[in-house]
C-alpha cells in the first residue's frame, strides 16, 4: 500500500527580487514498510523536500498525499496534527529537555494526543524498551552518551506509533562506532514493520536502505535500488 505520493512537487523561494527555485517538479513513492534514503549535496533540496514529506512546510506546487490525504493544500493546524498523529521526527539534534527524564522527554508527543498519564507512561517505557534503554528511563541527557540521547529521539519518534519515520542526518553528530549501532538500531525497527526515510549526504548511511534517491539541483537525478547484498544488514548492538 502506498503511504507517500508527491506529483510535480515544486517550493519557490522569493530573495528580494531573485526567485530560487529550490525543488522543481518531484516526483516520487513510497510504499508502507519501505526503508528509504534521500540524498544530495548541499543546496540539492534535499532539506527542502524532507520539510514538505515531513509537514513542516507546504509546496508552492504540486501534489502531495500522505497515507492517502492529500496534505499539500493543509492549513496549519491540520498539518500540526498530521505531524503528531503520523510521522515521528528524529534530528542530528537530539532536542532533549535537559531537565526532563528520557521518560519524560519520549512522553512529549503523547501530551498532545490527549493521553492519560498512565497511558503516556506504559507507551514510553515501551518505546524505551524498542531501543534498548529500559534501564536509563529515569536518566536525563547529561547522564547519557551521544548514542543513547539519540535512542531517546528515536524512542520519542516511536512513541506514537507513526506511519513514517522521518530521520534528517541522524548520526551527524555521533562518532563512527555509536553511528553504526544507530544505523543498525533503525534497520531492526525496519524488519519491525517500520516505514523509515533517511535524509542524508553520508553513502554508508544510506546503504542501509532498500532505495536512495538521490536529488540535485531541485530534481530528481536518478533512484537506485539496493540489492541484498549491497544492503548493509550488521545485526544491533545490544
Amino acid at each position: 500500500m502506498m503511504l507517500i505520493n508527491t506529483m510535480e512537487l515544486w517550493k519557490t523561494f522569493e530573495m528580494g527580487t531573485v526567485q530560487v527555485h529550490a525543488l522543481q517538479g518531484v516526483t516520487i513513492s513510497i510504499e508502507k514498510g519501505e526503508y528509504v534514503a534521500i540524498m544530495g549535496p548541499s543546496g540539492s533540496g534535499k532539506s527542502t523536500l524532507m520539510n514538505l514529506i515531513g509537514c513542516l512546510d507546504t509546496p508552492t506546487d504540486g501534489e502531495y498525499y500522505l497515507n492517502s490525504k492529500l496534505v499539500s493544500t493543509m492549513t496549519d493546524d491540520e498539518l500540526a496534527h498530521i505531524r503528531n498523529k503520523e510521522i515521528g521526527f528524529v534530528f542530528q539534534v537530539f532536542n532533549l529537555l535537559p531537565r526532563a527524564t528520557a521518560l519524560h522527554n519520549v512522553e512529549l508527543p503523547l501530551v498532545y494526543s490527549g493521553k492519560s498519564r498512565s497511558q503516556r507512561e506504559t507507551m514510553a517505557k515501551r518505546a524505551l524498551q524498542q531501543v534498548d534503554l529500559a534501564d536509563r528511563m529515569s536518566h536525563r541527557p547529561s547522564e547519557l552518551s551521544g548514542g543513547q540521547r539519540q535512542r531517546v529521539a528515536i524512542a520519542r519518534a516511536l512513541v506514537n506509533e507513526p506511519s513514517l519515520i522521518l530521520a534528517d542526518e541522524p548520526t551527524g553528530n555521533l562518532d563512527s562506532k555509536t553511528s553504526l549501532e544507530i544505523m543498525d538500531l533503525l534497520a531492526r525497527l525496519h524488519r519491525s514493520g517500520n516505514t523509515i526515510i533517511v535524509v542524508t549526504h553520508d553513502q554508508e548511511v544510506a546503504s542501509f536502505a532498500e532505495r536512495i534517491f538521490y536529488i540535485r539541483d531541485g530534481r530528481i537525478e536518478k533512484e537506485k535500488r539496493i540489492s541484498k547484498s549491497d544492503q548493509v544488514t550488521s545485526e544491533p548492538s545490544q
